[in-house]
């Protein structure tokens, strides 16, 4: 029998191969919790953008993976924290097509739409807090009207 326990890490990012750990954890983690195949995809590739925003933006970080479970149903909680420049105005870098650098602006809404729960704290010069929560077999996150 496989437990959550190996689930959990507190990963640097301060590199692209800190890119490819986080990837790497998160799709063995989701896997050892109980995601079938596409919602490890959607949480890897939540993570990916996210983490990838903790390196160039933020300067690199960590990631830390919590194994959580909520009226008996498992789930996965990702955090990226940076202490980077921060976001003067969150509402326009979720915005699709929004990017402060030559990406196609799609990372932070993009990865908001792929897990359940998604939280954003950030305040110029102090850096940037984004958790991120998925829960194993709950229906996909309602689009957002835009």
């Amino acid at each position: 029998m496989h437990t959550a326990a190996g689930a959990q890490a507190r990963l640097p990012i301060g590199s692209d191969m800190d890119l490819v750990w986080v990837r790497q954890h998160v799709r063995q983690a989701a896997a050892q919790i109980g995601f079938g195949l596409v919602d490890q995809t959607k949480l890897v590739t939540a993570a990916s953008e996210l983490a990838r925003n903790t390196l160039v933006y933020g300067g690199g970080g960590i990631m830390e993976a919590e194994p959580l479970t909520e009226g008996g149903v498992p789930g996965l909680r990702l955090t990226f924290r940076d202490e980077g420049p921060g976001i003067a105005d969150l509402e326009q870098a979720l915005s699709d097509g929004f990017t402060s650098g030559g990406g196609l602006g799609m990372g932070l809404g993009g990865a908001r739409r792929l897990v359940h729960d998604f939280a954003i704290e950030s305040n110029p010069g102090s850096g940037t807090t984004v958790r991120v929560t998925s829960w194993v077999g709950r229906p996909p996150r309602p689009r957002e009207e835009t």
